[in-house]
């Protein structure tokens, strides 16, 4: 039985207090070839619990999970072995059933972990401060940008061609409500990034230059260049990385001039999740900007008695009183995702992730220098940490779907990022981790020869 509290009474009540002359004109937005006039077509009306179980579990067999077969994907989501601790703490209930702070000093241990993952994420980012964790690293990435619009007072945002696609289409969606000119460009198909082209673009009207760190194709662009040249026009660099195992190997963005650095936190310790849910990191270089930041800062203080306790520093946030004045409306926070990050990452140690990121720049390269043995293989990078971009010379969203019908997750297809746009239907985006075999390796090899011949 459907649950519906409202009268017809109170629903026009509603719609009349937000000016709506029906509930129609809450869905203007979704495009009309979008919205269902109808049930959905194939979809039964009603099956018993049993059955559906069973519907479920059949589907579920068509997939190809991470862990049984030769995996190469990557694109911003990647996998890294998990060890098991991380998944046991996690599950702990306190940890498991904690929801967001909203009575901060009753929450010391939620505190005290968000608080350690800042500290984390400052360290590896090169900042000064980190906020206690963003959506996903898109998202972090559009709140960048609307923090560097409040900051420098300009509204027009220079994007990287080698930026994420999507993360960029994120950027575009939003910025149709605050106003913000978005200027992107098509990536440049070459062995390193095309830094001279970006600069030639900031004026003296750029808010901030958006830049990935390593981009898109894996390569490795200058950010100390960059950040020079954004920062004699008065505008920010943003900095997105989407892979924090590389940054075990490269140096920091905030050491090389980011002032606002983002990403996606998913390598360490969340899984790739069949695409969710993530992480996003946000941190800024200056502490003269912390106000400006979107989420909630966790302080470390001293109470009454001298005694070490943990509190919300800053909350920008509109449901923590703020309201119209929020510089953002990120209604909760990844917590658990924060957590396994957390965890993870303190397992590891700097030690670690620095011999992590090593292990996967070896066996990237073994992967590229066997690749490029393919006929018809050219590798595209001159430089990369565990992630490269191959040229197939063929339609590479084809040869990827004949090696996923032989079992070889073989990488990413730029023609699946970049639909419909020529010259870049041939490349192939190729990931791997600690977790590939050199046999792994070998397989890929062959069945790409075969694909291709």
């Amino acid at each position: 039985m459907r649950y519906l509290p409202l009268t017809d009474s109170d629903r026009g009540e509603m719609l009349a207090k937000v000016g709506a002359s029906s509930i129609d004109d809450l869905f203007v937005d979704v495009p009309e070839d979008a919205r269902l006039n109808g049930p959905i077509e194939g979809l039964p009306m009603h099956m018993s619990e049993m059955a559906v179980e069973r519907h479920m579990r059949t589907l579920s067999k068509k997939n190809l999970a991470a862990a049984d077969a030769p995996f190469f994907l990557g694109a911003g989501a990647y996998r890294h072995h998990i060890p098991a601790s991380v998944d046991h703490l996690i599950q702990r209930g306190e940890f498991l059933t904690a929801y967001t702070p909203y009575q901060p000093e009753i929450a010391q241990g939620t505190l005290q972990m968000l608080f350690e993952f800042q500290t984390q994420v400052a360290k590896l980012y090169g900042c000064a401060v980190a906020n206690a964790s963003m959506y996903d690293g898109s998202t972090a990435c559009w709140e960048a940008v609307a923090m560097a619009s409040r900051v420098t007072r300009r509204k027009r945002v220079v994007l990287s061609g080698a930026l994420h696609p999507h993360y960029a289409e994120v950027v575009k969606t939003m910025a149709k409500f605050t106003q913000d000119e978005i200027g992107d460009s098509l990536p440049a198909l070459q062995a390193e990034p095309d830094n001279q082209g970006l600069i030639t673009r900031i004026d003296d009207e750029t808010s901030c230059v958006v830049v990935q760190y390593p981009d898109i194709f894996g390569r490795i662009p200058d950010l100390a260049e960059i950040a020079e040249a954004a920062h004699a026009k008065g505008a920010l660099l943003i900095a997105v990385n989407t892979e924090p195992v590389a940054l075990g190997a490269i140096k920091s963005p905030g050491e090389l001039g980011a002032d606002i650095v983002v990403g996606e936190g998913q390598a360490l310790g969340v899984g790739l999740q069949f695409g969710g849910p993530y992480l996003g990191l946000f941190a800024v270089r200056d502490k003269k900007h912390v106000r400006q930041m979107p989420g909630r800062l966790c302080g470390e203080t001293q109470d009454a008695e001298g005694k070490r306790g943990y509190v919300l520093t800053l909350s920008t946030r509109e449901q923590h009183i703020r309201r119209e004045k929020a510089t953002s409306n990120i209604c909760t926070n990844s917590g658990l995702c924060a957590l396994a990050f957390n965890i993870h990452l303190t397992l590891l140690g700097e030690k670690g992730l620095r011999r992590l990121a090593a292990e996967n720049h070896r066996l990237a390269c073994i992967a590229a220098d066997r690749l490029v043995q393919v006929p018809g293989v050219e590798l595209l990078n001159g430089t990369f940490i565990n992630e490269f971009t191959l040229r197939l010379g063929q339609n590479a969203r084809a040869v990827v779907r004949k090696l996923a019908d032989q079992g070889v997750l073989a990488g990413v297809s730029l023609g699946r990022l970049y639909p419909g746009v020529d010259g870049l239907s041939d490349g192939l985006l190729v990931a791997v981790t600690e977790t590939t075999s050199e046999e792994d390796i070998e397989t890929l090899a062959s069945a790409l020869e075969e694909a291709l011949s």
